[in-house]
C-alpha cells in the first residue's frame, strides 16, 4: 500500500521540508499540493511538474487524490485545517508548533480518534543526524548512567524569526529541542527557563533562550537557542558515569536541501555529516571517533505510512506533541516569574 500524501502550503516548509521527504519516503507518494497565492502555485509547479496543485484544502478533499496531508501552513490557521481534513477523512500530519496550548492539542487528539484518523506531528528533528548518533550510542550503553544532554542550536537566521508575541524563537526552535531532549531522556519534571526579547514592529517576540529540564529518570538536559546574535553552532554534549560525547554537526540536511538537492536522487550520500566533524566518545584513555548516523527526515514519512497501514501510534503522537507544548509554556512561565515551574 502506497500513502497518497498531499502537502497544505508550499512556503519555506512546504517547499524545502515536506515536499522532498514525502518524495523520499517508502510507502508514500506525493500527489497533491495546495497553494492559494498564484505565484506560490506556479512555484509548486515547476517545482512538481505533473502533480496537481489546488487553492485549498476542500479543493483537495473534493479530488480524491490523497489519503493523507501534511498542515504546513502559518501556526494560527492550523486547528482548523487539522479539523477540516480529518472530517473530509484524511490522515494528518500537522508542522510544529503543533498548537497553541497543551488543551488545544489534546482538543485535535481527540478529533481524530473520534473519527478513526491517525495524526502526527512533524517533529523531524529526531531525525537529525547528530542526534540519531547520540541516540544510538546512548542505546549502546557505553556512557553508562546518563548524568546529563547539553544542546545548542544558534543559527543566524533573523528573518526567519517569526515575529510578535505568538510567535518567537521557542515555540520554534524551542519546539524541536525541547522533543529531541524527551525523545532521549524521557518524560520532563520541571522547567528553569531564560529568555531574551527583542522589541519588534508586530511587538516584544522572544529571540533567544536557555533552559534547564530535569527529567523523570533522574537525567536533565540544558538548551539554548538563538537566531539574532550572528551565530552559527549545533552542538551536542552528554556526560554519563563512564565518560562523555561531544558532537558539533553542520544541518547537513538543511544544507542540502537550500543547496538544491533532493534525498531521492542521492539516496545513498544524503544527510551524512563529513567527517571532519564526526562525534568523539570518551570512555576510556584514548579519544574514539564515532561515525555519524545517516539523517533522514523521510524516515519520518516513511513510519507514519506504516502506522496508517498497521493501525500502529505514528512517530510523534498528539498527545507527545501535548506534553512538548506544556513543557514550552511552563518554560515561559518560569522566564516570566524568574523562578522553576513544575509541570
Amino acid at each position: 500500500m502506497t500513502l497518497r500524501i498531499g502537502c497544505v502550503g508550499y512556503g519555506t516548509g512546504g517547499r524545502h521540508f515536506h515536499t522532498p521527504f514525502i518524495d523520499a519516503a517508502e510507502g508514500c507518494e506525493l500527489t497533491a499540493i495546495v497553494a492559494r497565492a498564484e505565484k506560490t502555485a506556479a512555484k509548486a509547479r515547476s517545482d512538481w511538474p505533473g502533480i496537481p496543485v489546488f487553492p485549498s484544502l476542500a479543493a483537495l478533499i473534493g479530488s480524491n487524490t490523497c489519503d493523507a496531508v501534511t498542515i504546513t501552513t502559518p501556526p494560527q490557521t492550523r486547528r482548523e485545517l487539522v479539523l477540516e481534513a480529518i472530517a473530509g477523512g484524511l490522515h494528518v500530519i500537522a508542522d510544529k508548533p503543533f498548537a497553541p496550548s497543551e488543551n488545544a492539542a489534546l482538543e485535535l487528539d481527540r478529533a481524530a480518534d473520534a473519527a478513526g484518523i491517525v495524526l502526527g506531528v512533524y517533529q523531524n528533528r529526531r531525525f537529525d543526524s547528530d542526534l540519531q548518533t547520540l541516540a544510538k550510542v546512548l542505546e549502546g550503553g557505553r556512557l553508562g548512567e546518563v548524568w546529563r544532554i547539553h544542546s545548542r542550536m544558534d543559527f543566524d537566521d533573523p528573518a526567519s524569526l517569526e515575529a510578535g508575541p505568538t510567535g518567537g524563537l521557542l515555540r520554534d526552535l524551542g519546539s524541536h529541542l525541547v522533543d529531541q531532549m524527551i525523545y532521549l531522556l524521557g518524560p520532563v519534571l520541571s522547567v528553569d527557563c531564560q529568555m531574551d526579547h527583542l522589541n519588534l514592529p508586530q511587538g516584544r517576540t522572544d529571540a533567544s533562550f536557555t533552559m534547564t529540564l530535569r527529567h523523570k529518570g533522574g537525567a536533565h538536559s540544558h538548551i539554548n537557542a538563538s537566531k539574532c546574535n550572528h551565530l552559527n553552532l549545533r552542538e551536542l554534549r552528554a556526560y554519563g558515569s563512564n565518560g562523555s560525547f561531544t558532537s558539533r554537526a553542520t544541518d547537513v540536511q538543511a544544507q542540502q536541501i537550500f543547496a538544491g538537492e533532493r534525498p531521492a536522487l542521492s539516496p545513498e550520500t544524503w544527510g551524512y555529516e563529513p567527517e571532519s566533524n564526526w562525534p568523539i566518545l570518551r570512555v576510556g584513555d584514548d579519544d574514539e571517533t564515532v561515525p555519524a548516523e545517516q539523517g533522514r527526515y523521510h524516515d519520518y514519512y516513511a513510519a507514519f505510512a506504516r502506522s496508517v497501514r498497521d493501525g500502529t501510534a505514528p512517530p510523534v503522537t498528539a498527545k507527545q506533541a501535548a506534553r512538548t507544548i506544556a513543557v514550552l509554556d511552563a518554560a515561559r512561565r518560569s522566564a516570566e516569574i524568574g523562578a522553576s515551574v513544575t509541570l
